[in-house]
């Protein structure tokens, strides 16, 4: 991510931050909208512990865009995590674009081109690390 993706991504986020958890309830709201079948997942999780660390997690991508490697770990652990709960790949595109969706409308006007392409970048990246991580803990191990 260049520079002036990352300063758009922090600079938006600054605006989420005080509708958070609106923001969060209507990303859920839209990802099992889009995906009616990712809800049984949840069906035994305290959807507001569950916005928390949505929140926190976004909170923590945005504020190590400086300096990512200390994320990496995490990030890992988090795409193993959720590769035992049954996250697929295809998920990760329907988080994609519950996220985007949420952004804008928690955004408005400050939704612009460039953060949509900062976010999917942003977005795009931690997707990877974590579907990396999980593709790896799928694998049998070699003898």
């Amino acid at each position: 991510m260049s520079p002036e993706d990352k300063a758009t991504v922090k600079i938006t986020w600054a605006k989420v931050v005080p509708i958070a958890d609106v923001a969060a309830t209507l990303f859920y709201e839209r990802l099992f909208t889009l995906d009616p079948s990712l809800q049984p997942m949840f069906g035994r999780t305290d959807m507001k512990e569950q916005r928390r660390k949505l929140l926190a997690a976004l909170g923590a991508v945005v504020n190590g865009l400086e300096n990512l490697e200390p994320l990496i770990p995490v990030l890992e652990n988090l795409g193993r995590n959720h590769a035992r709960y049954g996250v697929t790949d295809a998920h990760y595109e329907t988080v994609g674009a519950a996220l985007l969706w949420t952004l804008e409308q928690g955004l408005k006007e400050a939704w612009t081109p460039a953060a949509k392409a900062a976010w999917t970048k942003a977005y795009g990246t931690v997707a990877d690390v974590m579907r990396s991580a999980a593709a790896t803990s799928a694998m049998p191990a070699v003898a």
